[in-house]
């Protein structure tokens, strides 16, 4: 096995999962196979009960697993599928070292971080990073462990012993280290400093960076560059510039640029491994196909408004941000995304700021081509999405709501149509009459970590649905798999009533008990999801609900349903065996 470790310096959020995805797809265009592992440590066993406005996302894989939000990198990047294994947390791993010392696996030693600790982290990676993750049932060739944080944080020193101990066992031709920096202009000079002390700590505990990629707004001149290899002991090759791109997914083209491909071909004897024909010709077409899909630069625009209560820490909606994205480049259109705080629709009797908020909110909304309500927790915001989601109805404007979006439109709906002014959900009001919204009976009410309906299910399309744009955009298929992450549902008892007045249930589970897809009949694009498309969306294959809801914004919603005369992609065989 040959990994890629991925480390950061000087701040947090440099980017380092962005290079780490990027890295890994320019190994996939030479006809590897690929995974990944995220290490992460903070003490929480899993992403799942982190606030998203403090953490942002907790992205949710095919098992169920809740984790860090660079699996999703990953994911739409690669196109694999990870498991909870790949997410590494401190938390995890002092779990796994506890429940052996208390079987009695250490034989009564001392159990300390080293080598006990250290040791579950090696073992853990080296077995984690043989999974195969691309469909084939084939082991990877690379791995790329990408180390959450900052080089110094207290909390990542077990790991930092542990990687450098990897490095050691793994050899010559079978480690690199990519450590990505931060290099600020101060008063119109590129300072170094800051990156030499970050690689001058990680140097000093055993991890020698092989690359350093220096994150900056832009290009970093010859001297800084001279000056940055001096100081870090290395050649000027081996500093990249990553400088401030047009979209993220011109990052690996960035790196290819400045000849990443040689340096890992390099560092990691890639010479000396087995391509077959066919892997690299799959390669090649991948590198073509994704060239194609992020270099055009588009003038039309298509305008939507996300309407959510995370709106201040955006990483909440990352997934739902990327799944727009991938859809705005499928319809040749450039995606104009405008934040709405779901709070400030709702009627205020205060005045100046707050009053002012109000008004550029609903003016932002009803400039929109479309309206998005993604996915949430708690009652605050809920009414502002409810007069959003009214809004959209009356006015014919394309729809979409995901989870929490597709409950408290179907509350609006049955309180504006149904007779139920007071409906609401049982986790707004556990006591209300009208709880068009319920506690699904089979969910723990006491713990909480990992306790929703996770992970992929089977939606099942309705008989007499065939008119239906959700099922349509699907390839008129009767069953498709896409994740969830909710503990509250339709009451099934109101589902009848609902539907008489015209919200139809075109997708449920496998018992019809379970609603999971609403859709209006006579309404240009009016679509509500209990599940989360945005999490299976890929750069090169766009999620279907979100595609469709920003083609309809865009006015093209019948071009694509046809794919003419909108240009389809490129038919490629990616490495997990689709087209």
């Amino acid at each position: 096995m040959r990994y890629v470790l991925v480390t950061g310096g000087v701040i947090s959020g440099v980017g380092k999962g962005i290079i780490a995805s990027s890295t890994g797809l320019l190994l996939k265009t030479l006809g590897l196979r690929v995974s990944c592992i995220k290490i992460d440590p903070y003490v929480s066993v899993d992403a799942g009960l982190m606030a998203p406005a403090e953490h942002g996302e907790c992205f949710v894989l095919c098992s169920g697993g809740e984790v860090d939000l660079d699996l999703g990198n990953y994911e739409r990047y690669l196109s694999v599928r990870l498991t909870s294994e790949h997410n590494i947390t401190t938390g995890k791993v002092y779990l796994n070292v506890i429940e052996k010392e208390r079987r009695g696996d250490y034989l009564g030693k001392t159990v300390q971080i080293v080598p006990h600790v250290t040791d579950s982290i090696k073992d853990w990676i080296k077995r984690v990073s043989k999974i195969p993750v691309d469909g084939t049932g084939e082991e990877p060739d690379v791995c790329i462990i990408e180390l959450g944080g900052t080089i110094g944080d207290i909390e990542s020193m077990p790991f930092i012993e542990a990687l450098t101990q990897l490095r050691h066992e793994a050899g010559a031709g079978n480690f690199m280290n990519i450590h990505v920096s931060y290099v600020p202009t101060v008063h119109g000079e590129q300072k170094t400093k800051p990156t030499q002390h970050a690689v001058k700590s990680i140097r000093s505990y055993g991890l020698i960076p092989d690359i350093v990629a220096c994150r900056c707004e832009t290009p970093l001149a010859e001297s800084t560059v001279a000056k940055l290899a001096l100081h870090c002991q290395i050649e000027a090759d081996q500093v990249l510039v990553v400088r401030d791109m047009p979209t993220i997914y011109q990052v690996p083209l960035l790196l290819s640029e400045q000849k990443l491909i040689p340096q890992l071909r390099s560092k990691l004897a890639l010479d000396k491994l087995t391509i077959s024909p066919a892997m690299a010709a799959q390669g090649t077409s991948l590198w073509d196909l994704w060239k194609s899909v992020v270099t055009p630069t588009y003038q039309e625009e298509v305008k939507i408004a996300l309407v959510g209560k995370y709106v201040t820490c955006q990483d909440a909606y990352l997934s739902v941000v990327k799944a727009l994205e991938h859809s705005a480049m499928r319809i040749r259109k450039k995606l104009n995304l405008m934040w709405i705080d779901s709070e400030d629709l709702e009627p205020t009797n205060g005045g100046g700021a707050a009053q002012a908020k109000y008004h550029k909110a609903w003016h932002d909304v009803s400039t929109a081509s479309g309206i998005i309500v993604p996915g949430g927790f708690g009652h605050r915001g809920t009414e502002g999405m409810m007069r959003v989601s009214k809004w959209a109805r009356e006015n014919d404007i394309p729809f979409l709501g995901v989870c929490l979006g597709f409950q408290v439109a179907a509350i609006q709906f049955a309180r504006d149509l149904c007779g139920m002014p007071e409906a609401t959900s049982e986790e707004f009001n556990a006591q209300a009459k009208d709880r068009v919204v319920i506690f699904m009976p089979e969910i723990d009410r006491k713990n909480m970590g990992g306790t929703m309906r996770l992970g992929l299910r089977k939606t099942i399309f309705q008989q007499n649905s065939e008119w239906s744009k959700a099922r349509s955009l699907y390839g008129d298929v009767e069953v498709i798999e896409e994740r969830h992450r909710h503990r509250y549902e339709i009451n099934p008892e109101l589902v009848e009533k609902l539907e008489k007045t015209g919200l139809h249930f075109v997708g449920k589970d496998e018992t019809g008990e379970r609603m999971e897809i609403f859709e209006l009949k006579d309404h240009p694009f009016f679509v509500g999801t209990q599940f989360h498309a945005e999490y299976q969306s890929q750069v090169v294959n766009p999620s279907r609900p979100y595609l469709g809801f920003v083609a309809a914004s865009a006015g093209c919603l019948d071009q694509v349903i046809k794919q003419d005369p909108v240009e389809p992609f490129k038919t490629v065989t990616l490495l997990n065996g689709t087209k």
